[in-house]
């Protein structure tokens, strides 16, 4: 959904935290994040230091939207939204922006009697909500909330409408006149003891449960919970804290502990959040969203008291001082930003880089995309090709949009489409979004007479890819289609081209590809959103063997893990046969080692090998006057592929890889999925169908 924010709350303990990462040195960072500097000390040994400093520094530049409590006017519905119209008041995790996108499973509407002001408090009340539904309260409880925060005050408030008595412990005397006034005992930790004073208060019983609001660098806050508690009684972590558990404070009292998720059930779940699909109320009662309404109808029975809550009202426009406050406020709570100004309907805006209209011949380039490719690659490979960068789109994201144009030279950021299609002097575009968007995308550039780079895959099926050839050939003069085969331009495969060239006999060739575990619901592994592995990655190595032989695939042969894994496609070796007798393997393997080479590329010919050590090094043997050949750094070939594909457009010249190698690719890479689900060769020959 479409959303105009009314208001949106900054969450000072979250916010303040990101703020204090992002000023931090690398040093800094790297303490906080010990399980990144292993990812990156592997990528070193994988793939060489300057690349992966470089990747690094390209993701610490990323811009990070803040804020996650918004409240606006729905202005638009998609698709299946049935529960929301246009007008309605509603609190999602919208960022602080003047309008948001939002999943239908991520907003609620606000009920009559609660202003948009106690609703900004929505999400955070959830979280803490949360957290008491771990806890699982009943009534006459005693519980601790450490830490009174606008998450604590919210947790005590709530916990008290549950019939709990409860005890807020803080270092800040003004947030526990807050907690006293919502009926809570307090407990000074700078000046008292938390555990003595919770023995006081339970007669030396100790409490039924504690929620850990508070944030904290080390574990003593953790351990002091484990004294305060009864035998048996349960402690969950709502904020963040070191979790080095003492086995001594669990064992002795037989403690429970669970660290509480975000606003509940439903998050970070794709199939919840991205693609609506709520769960059962018989048999997960409070998803998140349910819990936003819960909180909700709190706020409207004046059970959960807001205005004390509230210490700051500060205009949209005035956000970056808002934030330079809050970095020296530690004291501070809820802080709003309203947002009074009609915003821009303009969804194309100028960066400083828009200059003269472009010369006669000049490939005018759109890169559409702001994923992780575009903007680690893509985008510097087009900052350095000599094309005219007319427009970076995101539609989705107009602020990563908006960085990545300024950073690489792109005259306008945009969030539309169309523009580039009505822009006649706009003449490529370059498609680096969802795998399910290509075949769309590429078929609304063919018809509005645009050059088209792809990145990989062309297509998600088939059928897709016969409608994308009718488009195609349609056209008049035929433009350039090429999809983002960007070994076959590496420097190496081009020496490996030329070593192999003369030949008298077909390549035996053999592929081992080291893949790297992705989680099984990250969206590459949905047939319909990534297409899965195979297709959208493995299809590299199908098109470097057919550049390496000169010759199509005929027919694919596959088999692939089935038992004992969460995913097998990414656990699949695949036969080629070509066209000219030579055949290829790729032992594709997701379950290898992050530190060991991800691509090795053995070709044996007429009593010589060539071997490829991860577009870092290859060696031949037997050749005449041919031993090795290296690189400064990994070259797999990107920035040479789209130098090229910028000069073709402006030069004019052959296809850089011909139409029909594309569609061979592209076919084999859907034959070697059917051909490992259902364990039979696929010849490629009808492999086709005819566009509806």
């Amino acid at each position: 959904m479409k959303i105009k924010t009314i208001l949106s709350l900054i969450s000072p303990g979250t916010e303040r935290m990101l703020l204090e990462f992002s000023k931090g040195s690398l040093l800094a960072k790297a303490k906080a994040q010990p399980d990144k500097v292993k990812q990156v000390l592997d990528k070193i040994k994988s793939e060489g230091l300057l690349p992966t400093l470089e990747k690094v520094f390209q993701r610490l530049d990323e811009p990070l939207p803040l804020g996650y409590c918004n409240v606006g006017r729905v202005l638009e519905v998609g698709a299946g939204v049935t529960r929301f119209t246009v007008g309605d008041m509603v609190v999602s995790n919208g960022p602080h922006a003047e309008i948001v996108c939002v999943p239908k499973n991520l907003c609620a509407k606000v009920p009559p009697g609660v202003s948009p002001e106690q609703a900004a408090f929505t999400v955070l009340g959830s979280i803490g909500l949360q957290g008491i539904r771990l806890a699982q309260p009943t009534l006459g409880e005693k519980f601790v909330v450490f830490g009174s925060g606008l998450i604590g005050l919210l947790t005590i408030q709530l916990l008290r409408a549950s019939g709990c008595l409860v005890l807020a412990v803080d270092l800040d005397p003004g947030k526990l006149e807050l907690a006293a006034r919502f009926g809570a005992e307090t407990c000074l930790a700078g000046q008292s003891s938390p555990a003595a004073a919770a023995e006081a208060w339970t007669l030396g019983a100790g409490v039924d449960g504690v929620i850990i609001t508070a944030s904290a660098k080390k574990d003593d806050i953790v351990h002091q919970a484990a004294e305060m508690c009864r035998r048996r009684g349960r402690i969950v972590l709502v904020g963040v804290t070191d979790l080095n558990l003492r086995r001594s404070d669990f064992y002795e009292k037989e403690l429970s502990f669970q660290v509480s998720c975000s606003y509940g059930p439903g998050r970070y779940d794709s199939d919840y959040e991205v693609k609506g699909r709520d769960y059962p109320m018989g048999l997960v009662r409070w998803t998140e969203q349910r819990n936003f309404t819960a909180v909700l109808d709190m706020m409207a029975q004046g059970r959960l008291e807001i205005a004390p809550l509230i210490c700051h009202r500060i205009s949209f426009d005035q956000a970056v001082q808002a934030y330079d406050g809050l970095s020296g406020d530690a004291q501070a709570l809820g802080v709003l930003l309203e947002y009074t100004q009609e915003p821009s309907a303009a969804r194309t805006v100028p960066t400083t880089h828009a200059g003269a209209a472009p010369s006669a011949g000049e490939c005018v380039a759109a890169l559409i995309g702001a994923g992780n490719f575009a903007k680690m690659v893509l985008a510097p490979a087009l900052a350095k090709s000599g094309a005219r960068l007319q427009y970076l789109c995101a539609q989705s994201n107009g602020a990563a949009a908006s960085h990545l144009a300024s950073k690489y030279g792109f005259a306008s950021a945009t969030t539309s489409v169309d523009e580039l299609w009505e822009d006649p002097q706009l003449n490529t575009v370059f498609i680096a979004t969802r795998h399910d968007s290509h075949a769309a995308l590429v078929g609304q550039a063919l018809y509005a007479g645009k050059q088209v780079f792809v990145e990989k895959p062309l297509c998600l099926s088939p059928e897709e890819l016969a409608s994308v050839l009718e488009t195609y050939g349609r056209c008049d003069p035929a433009p350039r289609l090429m999809v983002g085969f960007n070994r076959r331009f590496s420097p190496y495969a081009v020496k490996a081209r030329e070593l192999l060239a003369g030949r008298d006999e077909p390549l035996a060739m053999t592929c081992t590809v080291n893949a790297g575990i992705i989680s099984p619901d990250v969206w590459v592994h949905d047939p319909a959103v990534g297409g899965g592995r195979i297709v959208g990655e493995a299809c590299h190595f199908i098109d470097l063997m057919v550049f390496l032989s000169g010759s199509l695939v005929s027919s694919v042969a596959a088999v692939q893990m089935k038992d004992g894994v969460a995913v097998g496609e990414d656990k699949a070796a695949i036969i080629l046969a070509f066209e000219d007798g030579s055949l290829g393997s790729i032992n594709y393997f997701a379950n290898g080692a992050a530190d060991y080479p991800k691509e090795q590329l053995e070709v044996f010919s007429q009593g010589r090998v060539l071997h490829l050590d991860n577009y870092r090094a290859m060696t031949g043997h037997g050749f005449l006057g041919f031993k090795k050949f290296s690189t400064r750094g990994m070259d797999k070939g990107h920035a040479a592929e789209v130098a090229a594909f910028v000069k073709a457009v402006a030069q004019g010249g052959e296809p850089l890889i011909r139409l029909d190698e594309t569609v061979n690719v592209t076919l084999a890479s859907f034959a070697a999925v059917a051909a490992a689900g259902e364990g039979r060769a696929i010849q490629l020959g009808n492999f086709l169908p005819t566009a509806r």
